[in-house]
């Protein structure tokens, strides 16, 4: 249930969304995936806003939103009737978890100490926190991770 009776998730046009294990509950690779999908179909993803109002788990429809042309529904939608009903939308992923082309490579050296530099200044700044370096040093971090990683850098900067 939300926090205020105007919010737009009384009217069912907002929504927030989590994810399921084995990831974390509101990881930021799979979130940042979903947002860019929102984006296309005009839905507003909560990730995209500034810093102070950065909400990568919601997502929210105006009341003239239509779906965009070229697109189709697909499977069964069902919209709760009430905040306490839970939906589970179950969608799968055509690549393994941690497929090569999911990860973070680089053929450059230079380009790989440029980004290295940059995520190391952000945890310098407290931008983010130093798991994020720690996850690209060790050669897991996806490039969804550093997608939504970057969106996280730049909302925070300002």
């Amino acid at each position: 249930m939300t926090w205020t009776l105007s919010s737009n998730h009384t009217s069912r046009r907002a929504w927030d969304i989590a994810v399921a294990p084995p990831r974390n509950l509101y990881d930021i690779s799979t979130l940042s995936k979903v947002g860019a999908i929102a984006k296309k179909l005009g839905i507003t993803w909560g990730g995209y806003w500034p810093a102070g109002q950065y909400d990568a788990p919601h997502f929210e429809i105006p009341t003239t939103w239509t779906m965009p042309k070229g697109y189709k529904l697909e499977g069964q939608v069902i919209v709760p009737s009430n905040s306490k009903l839970k939906v589970q939308l179950i969608v799968e992923d055509k690549l393994k978890e941690k497929d090569d082309e999911t990860m973070l490579r680089f053929t450059n050296p230079t380009t790989e100490n440029a980004v290295r530099d940059y995520i190391k200044q952000s945890v310098d700044k407290k931008l983010i926190d130093k798991s994020w370096l720690d996850k690209f040093d060790s050669g897991t971090m996806t490039t969804g991770d550093y997608g939504g990683l970057k969106l996280i850098i730049a909302q925070r900067s300002k």
